[in-house]
């Protein structure tokens, strides 16, 4: 019988790190940890298949792209080719642009990658290499902000060897270690994850999911996870994970690299390690020395929180002196070490490179503390490092001036600071910005654009970088940081939301879309893009398209509209409230299924794991106060024209202080009773520990809510023969199964609400069964089907209708009564009319107050 080893013998990988050639030397320990079926898999079983694989590529030594994946046939193909000594190039499985790129740009040999159906093709362009490969080259990565670009780092099996080492030493990586992918296999510092602990034949939990995700935790748990990588942003999705509250038993260290954390960051989950049990290790690298340099010991985390340690095992430090930073044991830091790369490679020729690069100078300024450890004080004018990916600014000025643009560039704080000479006056900041957001991968908002009458100089003619960085703390060319001359789509978020801050990469939700403009939103945007994706409303604004140019129009009749059910819900629901109160037809119930419905939009546009719990609150109460002011200033409007109401009305408390004996101060019982659920839910996840919960349960909490609300929805506990109980109180179980019912992601927990539904509303309403079955049926129609066929002018009429349906409710009282003994349905019409055009003069209205507010909250912010 043929073991892994003599099925690996005779292939050209003599060279090949240790952990990826000697696998079965760990027998049957646990290699791999997955939560699909084939949960387990055993180093002896690993190496099988990494032996398979390898004689699949064959023993001619060929270029290898391998599209990488957190996913065991991801990690055997990476594993084969490096044992069978055939060159890796390694790029994102998740970005199509960056695969296509990379393949014209170096025509590998084979390409392994994951087709349309998730199942791995390996595609034998040809027998042997069209390309010389040198001896020790054994990896290809893109570099830092460099993704899909033809500029890669070469590394070789010792680079790759010794890095493995290194961590492993430092780490004290353990047999009985179990990691989680927390980062993406193609990204270097994820891939050292891998190559350390196979190194010591520690356990690998696959996975792709990220730490704000509740199976991650599962996940973890189940599996005795006892360390996970993280970068700065993976600490934000930690607080809001409630990850301080998590129990995590067999959690012994977190690494941290990726970009500068901040010291206060440092210290927090320092000291938080210490309290639970567990090590943070903050640590410093680049791809160009295969993963790390430098690591902070744990027990310096708290009392040198701003330094990025010592060299690692095997690597040394060197400062040299740099002309803009003068001072005792300061310059830029430079480093040398087995794990330093090759070199680069910007065409497939350089493949036949071998070592052109001996030390590292990395772009950092450090300083020597006296202490011995290395701190970070500063970048040199030859790189910038914005939000952790590593920018050249001389490459950026050399690409902008290919596109016609005379530019300085220069990194400040987590911005790139773009200067372009305005020399014809019609210079487009949108067009520059997407030119480097193109090249270098970074989001719209860290590149800021500013148009000068001329570049800043030096007294010597020599640019002035240090004004250019300085324009980094300046207003951008345009209001709001928006370019002028971008997308119609920008502009059209900007005057629905009336937001000046609106970029490419914002969303509807990130902007503070409430149910009120979300109508308003969709139909235009349906009209302008020709479709709508169903997240559209958490999609950046770059991902929606328009239908490309080039293609023919489609007839005016064959198109096909849609109308999504909570809108047509709305509408019809507004319709059938006041065409009952008018008696031209009974269908009552509308107002009911409206809070089901309010609850489903509170979960879907203020409930996003993305928004931050003071987000969260401050978008809830923006809504809040678009259903209140306009509300009191009508009713401060009639109230002296009418004996109908009183001041309790106006304060919106007559569900609680009465009269209760009134039928028509009851009139805006609706308008109280969403506004106390809506003041009560935000209020309640304005609290830390239900925010946590939130987001770890975000199904299972508002069902428990329903459950509670159960009590006063049957009155459990008989208190309607003792006291007054608002109808809030009484009906906020339909908002909170309307709440669930967005959250609800499979089909048991969409069965589990519709049950839910289907057994307490049901009797609501005794002797109106009619009433209960309106409710019941538009709260399953809600649930079960996201779209309902539709005509263009039916959609907007029901656009127009859902938006203005609040506004509609709370003046058909008034309307109404004034023409009903005319004619009903023209009464109808009346109401539904002026209720309109009242929501155009409310909204109008908000937006002014928000412009008011607008310029003191830029005034308190610069004072901050």
């Amino acid at each position: 019988m043929l073991l892994p080893s003599d099925l690996l013998s005779g292939m050209p990988g003599a060279k090949s790190p240790l952990f990826a050639g000697r696998l079965a030397a760990y027998g049957d320990r646990t290699a791999l940890l997955t939560a699909d079926a084939d949960a387990e898999l055993s180093y002896r079983e690993l190496a099988e298949k990494v032996a398979r694989m390898a004689a699949r590529l064959g023993t001619h030594r060929r270029l290898v792209l391998l599209a990488g994946a957190n996913t065991v046939d991801a990690l055997v193909t990476y594993l084969a080719a490096l044992a069978a000594g055939h060159p890796v190039l390694l790029v994102p499985g998740d970005n199509d642009e960056a695969v296509k790129s990379l393949t014209a740009a170096y025509d590998p040999d084979v390409v392994v990658r994951a087709d349309r159906s998730g199942q791995w093709q390996l595609d034998e362009r040809r027998v042997l290499s069209a390309h010389e490969l040198h001896p020790d080259l054994a990896l290809l990565l893109s570099t830092s902000g460099s993704t899909g670009s033809p500029k890669l780092v070469r590394l070789s099996y010792a680079n790759l060897q010794a890095n493995a080492e290194s961590i492993a030493t430092y780490l004290d990586i353990r047999e009985a270690d179990r990691a989680a992918t927390t980062l993406p296999l193609h990204y270097c510092y994820g891939l050292s994850v891998i190559n350390s602990h196979l190194l010591r034949g520690a356990t690998l939990i696959l996975t792709d999911l990220s730490v704000a995700d509740d199976g991650f935790w599962d996940l973890f748990r189940a599996a005795r996870g006892t360390t996970f990588a993280a970068v700065p942003y993976t600490f934000d999705l930690l607080d809001r994970t409630g990850f301080a509250e998590l129990r995590l038993p067999h959690l012994r260290y977190i690494t941290q690299a990726g970009g500068r954390l901040a010291p206060d960051r440092v210290s927090h989950y320092a000291e938080l390690g210490r309290r639970n049990g567990w090590d943070l290790y903050v640590m410093y690298g680049q791809t160009e020395a295969t993963a790390r340099m430098a690591y902070l010991p744990p027990h310096l985390a708290a009392t040198h929180p701003e330094a990025i340690g010592v060299p690692i095992p095997g690597g040394s430090f060197h400062l040299e002196p740099h002309p803009d930073w003068l001072g005792q044991d300061t310059g830029e830091l430079v480093y040398s070490g087995p794990n330093v790369m090759l070199g680069y490679a910007e065409h497939p020729s350089d493949l036949a490179l071998g070592r052109t690069t001996h030390e590292l100078h990395t772009g950092d300024i450090a300083r020597r503390t006296p202490d011995g450890l290395y701190e970070i004080v500063g970048r040199s004018s030859h790189f910038a490092k914005i939000l952790g990916l590593r920018i050249a600014p001389e490459r950026v000025e050399a690409l902008l001036h290919r596109h016609g643009f005379s530019a300085l560039c220069a990194g400040a704080d987590d911005t790139l600071v773009v200067a372009v000479a305005a020399a014809s006056g019609d210079t487009d900041p949108g067009r520059v910005r997407r030119i480097v957001t193109g090249e270098c991968g970074l989001p719209s908002r860290a590149v800021a654009v500013h148009l000068l009458p001329e570049l800043p100089r030096l007294p010597t003619g020599k640019p002035d970088y240090q004004a250019v960085r300085k324009l980094g703390s300046a207003p951008t060319s345009t209001p709001g940081g928006q370019p002028s001359g971008t997308s119609d789509l920008c502009r059209l978020y900007a005057e629905i939301l009336d937001r000046t801050d609106v970029t490419e990469d914002s969303s509807f939700v990130s902007l503070g879309g409430d149910s009120l403009s979300y109508v308003e939103m969709s139909l235009n945007l349906e009209r302008t893009l020709g479709h709508l994706p169903p997240d559209w409303h958490t999609r950046p604004i770059r991902t929606l398209h328009r239908p490309e140019p080039t293609q023919p129009a489609p007839h005016k009749g064959s198109r096909r509209h849609t109308l999504e059910t909570g809108i047509a819900l709305r509408a019809a629901a507004i319709v059938l409230i006041v065409g009952s109160h008018i008696h031209v037809f009974y269908v009552k119930g509308g107002a009911h299924l409206l809070l089901a419905v309010a609850g489903y939009n509170l979960a879907r546009f203020h409930l996003t794991p993305s928004a931050e719990r003071r987000e969260r609150v401050r978008h809830g109460l923006r809504s809040i106060a678009r259903i209140v002011l306009p509300s009191l200033a009508w009713i401060a409007l009639v109230l002296p024209l009418t004996d109908d109401y009183g001041l309790t009305n106006l304060l919106l408390l007559h569900s609680v202080l009465g009269p209760h004996d009134s039928d028509t101060a009851m009139h805006f019982w609706f308008i109280e009773a969403l506004t106390y659920i809506l003041l009560a839910a935000v209020a309640l996840l304005s609290l830390r520990i239900v925010d946590r919960a939130e987001r770890r349960f975000p199904f299972a909490l508002p069902m428990t809510i329903a459950a509670l609300g159960l009590i006063t929805r049957y009155d459990l506990l008989g208190l309607r023969d003792r006291i007054h109980i608002p109808s809030a109180a009484v009906v906020f179980w339909l908002f909170a199964l309307g709440w669930a019912a967005a959250k609800a992601d499979t089909t048991r927990q969409r069965v589990l609400v519709t049950a839910a539904a289907v057994a307490t509303i049901p009797g609501f309403f005794p002797g109106e069964p009619f009433r209960d079955a309106v409710i019941t049926a538009g709260f399953v129609l809600l649930l079960w089907v996201h779209n309902l066929p539709s005509l263009g002018p039916v959609n907007t009429v029901a656009g127009v209708l859902a938006s203005s349906s609040l506004y509609i409710y709370l003046t058909h009282w008034q309307i109404y009564p004034l023409i009903d003994d005319l004619s009903g349905w023209l009464a109808l019409l009346a109401s539904l009319l002026f209720g309109i055009g009242y929501a155009a003069v409310a909204n109008r209205a908000m937006r002014q107050l928000s412009g008011l507010r607008a310029p003191r909250q830029r005034r308190g912010a610069e004072t901050e």
